[in-house]
């Protein structure tokens, strides 16, 4: 091992252009193997392995090879670590295969011009060192939140979820537990290259994570739990949102809640009803006084058909939604982050002409985004923070809603991706969110994963994939808040940027911070 890393380290002949196809071939590889570091695969070990052979790629190479470099890691980071997309856009998508194939291709092309621009700032501006390596991937991950939009997947940290490394994300958040994972990959590539002092920060960062973990921000509220069920009711999506299946639809979620009423939360998961609010009044009334005549609270996922906006901006808004309503419960949410190719698709105009099945699906192709500014639900006296779907991969998302909440809900219909790995990695997600807020997250599904989870991001119960079925189990008040919560991701972004700015302020002189071309 030590032999490999030296040749990517010290090429003999790096002016050569064979010489170079050698740390480009092994940058591909490295982004490809990243995501078995995340569910379902678990290889948190590839996490280290992946950046750090990143890392040693880059050595006595300059900024356009290290741009080139960060970009076949970042396309093959983006084309299999998300190739679950596939799914969406050629099964039910109706898009033939090698289109679909063409645009997984794009999308990796497009993202993994986030490494490419990281690398090459790295090599034009900074010293090859840890200290600039690993601010430098912690500010580009948070770039991946909001550039056009956001695409916030595939973090080096979530690999570290309920393993010793996630207790920094009470203290700084993904982020923060991203920069320590990246931190050490590289400082093992200079413990390789003789370079023993970068010990010292890996037992720094590890002596940390150990004190972090006796650190307790938030505690149970001394009242009773609340008994909940999670109805998984595993409806094919190629079903879902067909006119004659939509009754048989509400029949199942009716039949699998029969024996649910009168446990304080009953949750169904995303779109769970296939119609608009506005179709089904009596249904929505009926089992409004079910929940109540049984003291249940009851949240469903359904499409909301805002017809006053829409007659006031003479345009159809529609939003991918959760409603609360039964016993002493109250609330309507609407999401705000879409996922793309699942809920909206970009660049829509110019596409709708390859993707004739997702024209006139509400669950599709065209949903509006919600205001940033909503309340949480009123669940029996209980604030109840809610995020639906993909919502969850955005981590000041999440804090804003937890910050005012008891316990945090996400439902989710994941059968866009049945088969793949995306269901698993966004459970991941759910769990690295309860992590960092303090708070317990209950996750309905219409096909897995359904589960509970802790404060400490720890999967108490889940309902096994692919069945109909449903999930019982308690969920306590928590209180208090973490310093993520408290803070955001400030305190890791300024210490991130302070850290470049002295690898600036002190580079060496054979940097070149020029905008001119190198030879």
């Amino acid at each position: 091992m030590r032999t490999f890393f030296e040749r990517l380290m010290n090429p003999s002949q790096p002016k050569k252009p064979l010489a170079f196809i050698y740390p480009l071939l092994i940058s591909l590889v490295a982004g490809a193997i990243f995501s078995f570091a995340l569910a379902p695969y678990h290889y948190w070990w590839i996490a280290i392995l992946s950046p750090a052979l990143l890392y040693a790629s880059l050595m006595k190479r300059n900024a356009k090879q290290a741009f080139l470099i960060g970009w076949a890691y970042g396309f093959g980071l983006w084309f299999v670590g998300a190739f679950w997309l596939f799914t969406s856009i050629h099964t039910y998508g109706d898009t033939n295969l090698y289109l679909s194939l063409l645009m997984i291709v794009i999308m990796a092309i497009i993202m993994g011009l986030f490494t490419a621009f990281q690398t090459w700032i790295y090599k034009r501006f900074f010293p090859e060192t840890p200290l600039t390596f690993a601010p430098l991937w912690a500010l580009f991950e948070w770039a991946k939140t909001w550039v056009f939009t956001g695409f916030p997947w595939l973090f080096a940290g979530y690999a570290f979820t309920e393993r010793f490394l996630d207790h920094y994300a009470p203290l700084f958040g993904i982020f923060g537990v991203s920069f320590v994972v990246i931190l050490i990959a590289a400082a093992i590539v200079e413990i390789l290259n003789k370079k023993f002092f970068w010990v010292i920060p890996i037992a720094i960062v590890l002596i940390t994570a150990w004190g972090a973990s006796y650190l307790q921000f938030v505690e149970v509220k001394k009242e009773k739990p609340l008994s909940v069920s999670l109805i998984q009711g595993n409806i094919p999506q190629d079903l879902k949102w067909l006119t004659e299946y939509q009754i048989k639809t509400l029949e199942i979620y009716v039949g699998l809640t029969r024996t649910e009423w009168g446990r304080d939360l009953i949750v169904w998961p995303e779109s769970s009803i296939p119609l608009f609010q506005t179709d089904i009044p009596e249904f929505l009334s009926a089992m409004n006084e079910e929940a109540i005549q049984s003291n249940s609270a009851w949240v469903t996922g359904i499409p909301f058909w805002d017809v006053k906006a829409s007659q006031t901006e003479n345009k159809l808004k529609y939003y991918n939604s959760i409603m609360a309503s039964g016993s002493e419960s109250d609330g309507l949410y609407k999401k705000q982050r879409l996922v793309p190719f699942g809920e909206y698709i970009p660049l829509s105009g110019l596409l709708s002409w390859v993707l004739p099945a997702l024209q006139n699906d509400p669950a599709a192709g065209g949903f509006s985004r919600g205001a940033s500014d909503q309340k949480p639900l009123n669940i029996k006296g209980h604030q109840l923070g809610a995020a639906i779907c993909y919502e969850v991969a955005y981590p000041n998302l999440t804090r804003r809603n937890a910050a005012q909440s008891d316990f945090l809900v996400t439902v989710s219909n994941d059968a866009w991706f049945t088969g793949t790995a995306g269901p698993q990695q966004h459970l991941q997600m759910v769990q690295m969110r309860a992590k960092e807020n303090g708070r317990w997250f209950v996750r309905a599904t219409n096909t897995g994963v359904t589960a509970f989870i802790n404060e400490q991001g720890q999967i108490v119960k889940r309902a096994p994939m692919d069945e109909r079925t449903v999930l019982r189990g308690e969920l306590p008040a928590m209180q208090g808040q973490t310093l993520y919560n408290r803070l955001s991701d400030w305190p890791i972004l300024i210490f991130s940027s302070l850290l470049l700015i002295l690898g600036w302020c002190f580079r060496p002189k054979h940097v070149d911070v020029s905008f001119k071309s190198r030879r």
